[in-house]
């Protein structure tokens, strides 16, 4: 990966579909985030990702959701993620994915998923994962990724899956509260940790945990920036300027979009390039060259 070629890093993308053509979701679910982020085309192939942002210039952060004990569905394999990584190695960082429930075998995943595969991070989405990021059932999984030196991945704030479905697919929004992940960063200090989205409805909550602990970072996607909250932008701009990152949540919602709503903000010039690219590339230990 060479970093002086590339325009961005979005560091929030899903890997929507297996070679098998299976998702990580069940139908419900599924349809419920397609009606509301009206996304266009939903279920790229690993390829054409890779394809899609070699067109752009960017590289990203791959992941799937691993929720298999909450949904009855098999999540795309995280093997297929870091294969692609490896055949892409120009555009794709490979992140994973491990259900909390799976216990001693999740932690054996994150070992071998690390050492095996180059996995660089681990996503949680504790909504449609179902626990509560505190919750003690996932520490042995935070100690294990704490100590394979990889990143930890929080969904925070309001989700698309499930919305507008009966009872909201049976999500539950109170797993989402970013303080839950304080909890964490206090636990496991030298843990790497990304708040994914802004935070609605918590968003000052979002920006303190981020403030007051210093390894955790903010992903601004999920949201097109015109509609991100004034403290928002404006701690992106100051306070939070080494720890704000370019996501986009693709295929969900496109950086083309994110990067031209994000045009029309007011950063400051001598912000931007850290946001779209200088802050993922030291959290994820790139080099230029």
């Amino acid at each position: 990966m060479n970093l002086d070629d590339l325009t961005a890093i979005d560091v929030h993308t899903h890997a929507e579909v297996s070679a098998k053509g299976h998702g990580s979701l069940s139908e419900e679910l599924d349809a419920a985030a397609g009606d509301y982020f009206k996304a266009e085309q939903r279920r790229p192939t690993l390829p054409e990702i890779a394809a899609y942002y070699r067109e752009r210039k960017m590289a990203c952060v791959v992941f799937t959701v691993d929720a298999e004990s909450t949904t009855g569905t098999p999540a795309v394999p995280n093997e297929e993620v870091a294969e692609a990584a490896a055949a892409n190695p120009d555009v794709i960082i490979p992140f994973a994915s491990i259900d909390p429930y799976k216990g001693r075998l999740g932690v054996n995943q994150v070992k071998r998923l690390v050492r095996e595969f180059g996995v660089r991070g681990f996503k949680f989405h504790p909504n449609v994962q179902g626990f509560a990021p505190n919750d003690r059932l996932a520490y042995p999984l935070y100690e294990a990724i704490e100590a394979e030196g990889a990143i930890a991945v929080f969904h925070t704030g309001q989700t698309g899956i499930g919305a507008g479905a009966r009872a909201g697919g049976g999500i539950r929004l109170k797993y989402s509260n970013p303080m839950l992940v304080d909890d964490v960063a206090v636990d496991f200090p030298d843990l790497p940790i990304i708040l994914a989205h802004p935070s609605f409805p918590w968003q000052d909550e979002a920006l303190a945990v981020a403030t007051h602990k210093r390894q955790v970072h903010i992903d601004l996607s999920g949201w097109s920036p015109k509609y991100f909250p004034p403290q928002l932008v404006q701690y992106a701009n100051t306070l939070l300027q080494d720890k704000v990152l370019f996501g986009s949540d693709y295929p969900l919602l496109t950086p083309d979009r994110w990067l031209a709503d994000f045009a029309k903000l007011p950063i400051k010039d001598e912000v931007r390039p850290k946001i779209l690219k200088e802050n993922a590339a030291r959290l994820l230990g790139l080099a230029a060259g």
